[in-house]
Parts: C-alpha cells; structure tokens; sequence
C-alpha cells in the first residue's frame, strides 16, 4: 500500500521543485499544500514540523521526515522505497 504524502511548498521554492521531482519520479501521488497561496497553513505547517519554517516540509503517513535534503537523503540511503510503500 502506498503511504500518504504531503507536501508544503510554495512555488517558487527551488528546494520544493527538487522534492516534488523526486516524488514524482517515483510515481508516487502527493498531496500539494502551497503555503504562498495559503499562508494560514504555513502556521499548521510550523506546528506539524516541530517549529520547522522552511519550505519543503515533508510528511509521510503523518510523520514528518523534513525537506529536501532530508527526503534526497532516505532516498541515497535506500529507505525512502519503503517509507513510501513502494
């Protein structure tokens, strides 16, 4: 089963260009939570981040896993497969 992704972004983020890419390389569906558009879930984002502020901030199946660099990580490690369910 695949795991539920979220993603908050907003879209000129270079960082978040580089997440979602990879996401969608994967295959993998994500849901987009743009914080420039709606900058009322920039606060639900902090709160869910532990206080993280930057963009990306990236949760898979509810936990939060960090950004760009975070996800790049799992991924060169050979974990991020199956934390997504793949």
């Amino acid at each position: 089963m695949t795991a539920r992704v979220e993603v908050y972004a907003t879209q000129s983020c270079p960082y978040c260009q580089r997440a979602r890419a990879l996401l969608s390389r994967k295959g993998v569906d994500y849901e987009l939570i743009d914080v420039g558009q709606h900058p009322e879930k920039r606060a639900e984002m902090t709160q869910r981040a532990s206080g993280r502020r930057t963009v990306p901030q990236i949760f898979i199946d509810g936990v939060g896993i960090g950004g760009s660099d975070d996800i790049h990580a799992l991924d060169q490690q050979g974990r991020l497969d199956a934390m997504l369910g793949l």
